[in-house]
């Protein structure tokens, strides 16, 4: 028979076992969202506070070994039953303000609100709750630069609509839903903007290397001829889903009966999944016109991503050239034959 000693230590056991045992699929099912949301949000504001230190100090962070850092605290705090802790704006800014410039300065005041917990818990329950406001609207007051609130108004629309969406959310409901909508409509926004900066242009005659055109919109230095039955397409920006349907609409206003297209991306730093496929419908529709596609000055990212998709096989290597000379020869090769 066990000593009582040994029985308590193996019900400990036990009760450890069990408590492991319980973590379901169901479980973890229910508990994934909100801790990606948390760890997301926990990230974000202790960038957000990063950021804001940087302005008021002159200094730099570093943001991998912020959220490092914080990943590891947010770790270790479930296990003695805390819940979890990101960088505060309020209390980075109000540290700021008090001449706290240093990491021994959060030190600091982590040791000091510990031993407020220990020795004067039951005191600091007493301060009234208006006194604490009133703490809050001067830390608030202080934090709002109205004066660089009023030169972002002069910013272009896009940007101040997000920034007044981000404010009046923040007042009206919590940072962390002025955080998502802002996030998400700044999202939104940048991806118009790469849209707008994406230019498809076509060159049916003469062009030079550097692409100065003369006032005919044609290039006008060291003209390079382009055979009959050639057209050159150029793209400049990124090649992603936004600028997927314009290219689309260009191609669409142009005559389909030539027997070589040119596709020059010497401007386009990165392409995506329907940039490819963009890519790919040309080469099948050309395919289907008896004529043939070739691709010009590709960059690495759009040439591994291309070879990694298979497109770069199912156009032929002998089809993709470094330069708009070698497509040109290339295209020659072609039409000669």
């Amino acid at each position: 028979m066990l000593k009582p000693s040994a029985q308590i230590r193996r019900n400990s056991e036990f009760n450890s076992i069990t408590c492991i045992s319980e973590i379901t699929y169901a479980k973890v099912y229910a508990l994934i969202g909100p801790a990606f949301t948390i760890a997301l949000l926990a990230a974000i504001e202790s960038l957000l506070s990063a950021v804001v230190a940087d302005g008021m100090t002159g200094g730099k962070h570093r943001s991998n070994m912020e959220l490092v850092a914080n990943g590891i605290a947010n770790i270790a705090s479930p296990l003695f039953g805390g819940i979890p802790a990101t960088g505060a704006i309020a209390r980075t800014v109000t540290n700021i303000r008090s001449g706290g410039k240093t990491p021994v300065a959060g030190i600091t005041h982590s040791f000091v609100l510990l031993l407020i917990m220990i020795f004067f818990g039951q005191y600091a329950g007493m301060i009234p709750l208006c006194v604490l406001a009133c703490i809050l609207v001067v830390v608030s007051y202080n934090m709002f630069e109205w004066r660089e609130f009023k030169a972002q108004l002069k910013m272009p629309k896009s940007d101040v609509i997000v920034l007044l969406s981000t404010f009046f959310l923040t007042i009206l409901f919590d940072l962390t839903i002025a955080i998502e909508i802002g996030m998400i409509m700044s999202a939104f926004l940048f991806m118009n903007r790469m849209a707008n900066v994406t230019n498809i242009g076509i060159i049916t005659r003469e062009f030079d290397e550097t692409g100065e055109a003369d006032d005919t919109g044609e290039s006008s230095s060291q003209p390079k001829d382009i055979p009959e039955g050639v057209i050159i397409y150029e793209v400049n920006g990124p090649f992603f889903f936004g600028a997927a349907s314009k290219f689309k609409e260009t191609l669409r206003t142009v005559d389909k009966k030539s027997r070589v297209l040119i596709l020059r991306l010497r401007n386009v730093p990165a392409i995506d999944a329907t940039g490819l496929a963009t890519i790919e419908d040309i080469f099948d529709e050309c395919r289907k016109n008896n004529s043939t596609l070739i691709l010009s000055g590709i960059h690495a990212q759009p040439l591994f991503a291309a070879e990694k998709a298979g497109l770069i096989q199912k156009i032929g290597d002998e089809n993709v050239c470094g330069s708009i000379d070698d497509a040109l020869n290339r295209a020659r090769e072609l039409i000669d034959r």
